[in-house]
């Protein structure tokens, strides 16, 4: 007795056993649906599923399947950490500091000033003749010491921070660490580099054991980052042409003993030719 079918039915072809594979206007039962077990093929391979049901997917809905694979397969704001995130965000220095005003530019400003009204009024260019001689008193030696100050200065070195590393070094950071860091971001008066003491030391300028002084390192710039541990880190980072990194090397116990003590001295080249000297914490969160 044939089955009753739900809807207007229509054939698509003939199957080589003498059935007939029938479809409506939506779904097309393949030739394992349970209706169909009459007009199999006793060797007719069903197509793949991705269901477990007898049933094959209508292909309006294969798009929100793979919708919602992929919405699955998608990892979680909570699974990516946002400690590896914060730690490459650089965080800027806007704490103010006279350390970090050139009193050579202060001086030769104010000293300029008072010598250009003073002899300005003198001449009765300018109004105030009898302050001229008070201006002109004050303004020459003004700009002398500003000039002064101006030659002997030495500027401060670059310091890139993370944020990581800022929220670690009051507490972690050895007080040497911090003091080292506060030096080489400031105006200096009078030395010829940063850190030119603890150098020569290290170095021993014009020894047998030692380096020409000449061949000194150069301070470029300093870096407060975070290690793979979490251990606070200060990185020197230096340029010296003329040494090698063996030189550096043989001289890393000696960083570690000057800067220390809580501190361990690290030492490598980065790509740019420039060495690095890693001051780590012995100290961890």
């Amino acid at each position: 007795m044939p089955m009753p079918m739900p809807m207007p039915m229509r054939a698509l072809s003939t199957a080589a056993a003498g059935g007939t594979i029938f479809c409506n206007h939506r779904h097309l039962l393949s030739l394992h649906h349970p209706y169909q077990s009459s007009l199999s093929r006793p060797h007719a391979r069903s197509r793949p599923s991705i269901f477990h049901s007898q049933s094959p997917l209508p292909r309006s809905l294969k798009p929100l399947l793979l919708l919602t694979r992929a919405a699955e397969s998608t990892p979680s704001p909570s699974a990516t950490s946002p400690s590896s995130l914060s730690d490459k965000t650089i965080v800027t220095d806007e704490e103010f500091s006279l350390a970090k005003v050139s009193f050579g530019v202060i001086g030769l400003g104010l000293g300029i000033t008072l010598l250009s009204y003073g002899f300005g009024a003198y001449f009765n260019i300018l109004p105030g003749t009898e302050w001229s001689a008070i201006m002109l008193t004050y303004g020459f030696p003004l700009t002398i010491i500003g000039m002064a100050l101006k030659y002997a200065e030495l500027k401060p070195v670059p310091c890139l921070t993370y944020s990581e590393a800022q929220k670690l070094r009051e507490t972690y950071a050895t007080p040497i660490l911090k003091q080292v860091r506060n030096d080489v971001i400031r105006y200096r008066y009078g030395d010829e580099q940063h850190l030119e003491e603890a150098l020569k030391r290290i170095f021993q300028y014009g020894l047998g054991s030692g380096i020409p002084r000449r061949s000194a390192p150069s301070l470029q710039m300093i870096r407060e980052e975070v290690t793979e541990d979490g251990r606070y880190c200060l990185v020197l980072v230096f340029e010296a042409k003329a040494l090698q990194l063996s030189d550096f090397e043989q001289r890393q116990a000696k960083f570690a003993s000057f800067f220390g003590p809580g501190i361990t001295a690290e030492v490598v080249k980065d790509e740019n030719d420039l060495y690095e000297v890693r001051l780590i914490s012995n100290s961890t969160s």
